[in-house]
């Protein structure tokens, strides 16, 4: 059940936020418990970690865990506010969230991420609640698909409008996820078919993101997490497609505040800013693409609460 998941960025994200023995962190993104269990081997007695995923999955490797100086909660990232009543505004050290679906979720015909696999038309992180792509499928209307597939697959409009109404059209034969494949593959034109990418990979990303409400997700979580930062407190977000590092990006540029005219004395050079974003965006070093190709695209990002 667990299948097979290689944390990405590891030692990475665990550096970035910079743990304090008696510190108070939280995941946001469990799954596996990789981050999770590098972040507890540096924290002292006295230090404690947060963890929230709404992947059941993800839940019941959670229950196995027995250290006292860890809590979980099964939801989704953004209702960290109030899955521990403990955690109250300014009490955290550190944030994390790693960002998208898991190795797991991907590998698992059964959950319906895959193109490449038979399953169902499924595609929810939590695939105990809430509706399936398959549903999300038949509830929608061509514009709306068409706006799905451009903004958050990454499609040109043209080639959104083909896969949409291609998908449109063949709605009462779609029973699996090689069906959804097979349509998609069709409706792109084949001079833009790609050797080594599935023609469907974006419009797959798109509506996985419109199931689960990921970008709405993502602003809530963020600005949850900002607000749970004391001051020093480390947010650090690990993304992997340009929709997710394009929102993490406008979210922290807007945090750190507008840039005050030189000729305005302050002690501060932005107007009340919440977050200092912190370079370098750091990358996979060869070796782990290497040994994970699914970690090409990573990037974390780093952000400090004023």
């Amino acid at each position: 059940m667990n299948g097979v998941h290689t944390t990405v960025l590891l030692q990475e994200a665990v550096d970035a936020l910079a743990i304090r023995p008696a510190g108070r962190y939280l995941d946001g993104t469990f799954g596996r418990g990789g981050h999770s269990r590098a972040i507890l081997d540096r924290l002292g007695a006295d230090g404690h970690l947060f963890a929230l995923d709404r992947d059941p999955q993800a839940a019941v490797v959670a229950a196995a865990w027995s250290d006292p100086r860890f809590s979980f909660a099964r939801c989704p990232f953004s209702q960290m506010a109030t899955a521990f009543a403990e955690v109250g505004a300014g009490s955290l050290d550190g944030v994390l969230l790693d960002l998208g679906v898991s190795s797991p979720q991907l590998d698992q015909a059964e959950r319906g991420f895959s193109f490449n696999k038979e399953g169902p038309l499924d595609m929810r992180m939590d695939n105990e609640s809430g509706m399936t792509a398959a549903d999300w499928l038949v509830a929608t209307d061509e514009a709306t698909l068409v706006r799905v597939i451009r903004d958050w697959g990454g499609e040109p409009h043209t080639v959104a409008c083909r896969i949409a109404r291609a998908v449109m059209a063949a709605r009462p034969r779609l029973h699996s996820t090689l069906d959804l494949a097979a349509v998609v593959a069709d409706a792109v034109p084949r001079k833009l078919h790609r050797a080594g990418f599935h023609p469907a990979t974006q419009t797959f990303q798109a509506i996985r993101i419109a199931v689960n409400d990921e970008v709405g997700e993502i602003e809530r979580g963020l600005r949850a997490a900002t607000g749970l930062l004391g001051s020093g407190g480390v947010l650090a977000v690990i993304t992997f497609h340009g929709l997710e590092d394009a929102l993490v990006k406008r979210f922290i540029r807007a945090c750190e505040g507008a840039v005050l005219p030189a000729e305005i004395p302050s002690a501060h050079d932005r107007v009340n800013p919440l977050l200092r974003l912190v370079p370098p965006v750091i990358k996979p070093s060869a070796g782990e693409v290497a040994d994970n190709p699914r970690s090409r695209s990573a990037r974390l990002r780093k952000a400090v609460k004023i």
